[in-house]
């Protein structure tokens, strides 16, 4: 019973905010665990109290979790009671009263545009999955794409006359994306030239195909960049996300405007775009403590 009115909630949050499998894969978990443990106390999340709440809470942060953890718990079972007390599910949100832990900026981890360069240069274009790899991250960097919407674009999606992509991303929105002349380029050359060496006899409107026809996975491209920032030398780890974030960075640093920047990225929120003004301005004070007679 409780986890078919979990089910029906997230039906609800998937029609009314469009939001992506994976979060609605989080929510699923957070209260169907927090729903497996009101069981074994011989309660519901239809009739818990706040009192069961702030001990459910306890219990986890004795087991190690995280304040982000804790947080996204948090968020995901105030999310649940609204929408109960909308729907006449439940009278009171047990919720109400309890405040997330406080959360700092965290920020993403970007690259330095010679650590790109060093980066773009790595893989072998003397052969065609080189070629491809060298065309994926050139364009992942011209355009700030989502691992998935880089993974899963077909040729219908770019637009080469007018240096253009058209993805959809979360929420499923559709947005144009920019690209400069380098990587439209580098694109074209591995489609006219490399592209059906890679695929052979097969047919498919990937544009970054496999040897077995079909579209890059998520995991083989993270694999990838990982194998290439070992070659490009940088130090620190790296994820497909990274060339994202180090698209909007370098964006901003030399003069952007964060509205802009929002509507490249694809984020509703011009909120989650913000997070790249506290890198740039760790990077001014670098270069304040480094070039300033008083740094």
């Amino acid at each position: 019973m409780i986890d078919q009115e979990i089910e029906i909630f997230l039906d609800a949050l998937w029609v009314e905010d469009g939001l992506s499998e994976n979060t609605i894969k989080a929510y699923r978990n957070d209260l169907s665990q927090f729903s497996n443990w009101l069981e074994k106390q011989n309660n519901t999340l239809l009739s818990c109290t706040s009192v069961d709440v702030t001990s459910y809470l306890a219990e986890r942060l004795q087991n190690g979790s995280t304040a982000r953890s804790t947080a996204r718990f948090l968020s995901s079972v105030k999310r649940f009671y609204v929408y109960g007390l909308r729907e006449g599910k439940v009278s009171t949100d047990p919720t109400s009263i309890i405040d997330g832990p406080k959360l700092g900026h965290s920020l993403p981890m970007s690259l330095s545009e010679a650590e790109v360069e060093s980066l773009l240069a790595a893989p072998d274009i003397s052969t065609a999955l080189g070629f491809r790899d060298r065309a994926m991250l050139e364009l992942l960097y011209a355009s700030g794409l989502r691992v998935t919407e880089l993974v899963g674009l077909t040729l219908d999606q770019v637009n080469f006359r007018q240096g253009l992509v058209r993805v959809t991303g979360k929420g499923s929105k559709d947005r144009l994306v920019p690209v400069g002349e380098e990587a439209i380029q580098w694109l074209a050359d591995f489609i006219e030239q490399w592209r059906v060496e890679i695929l052979g006899q097969q047919q498919t409107d990937a544009v970054f195909p496999t040897r077995r026809g079909g579209c890059m996975s998520r995991q083989a491209f993270w694999y990838i960049i990982k194998r290439y920032a070992v070659l490009a030398n940088i130090k620190h780890a790296i994820s497909p996300h990274t060339l994202r974030h180090a698209f909007a960075t370098h964006l901003l640093n030399h003069g952007a405007d964060l509205r802009v920047i929002q509507l490249l990225l694809g984020h509703s929120d011009l909120s989650t775009t913000q997070i790249y003004t506290h890198i740039a301005r760790e990077r001014l004070k670098d270069i304040h403590e480094k070039f300033h007679p008083r740094g």
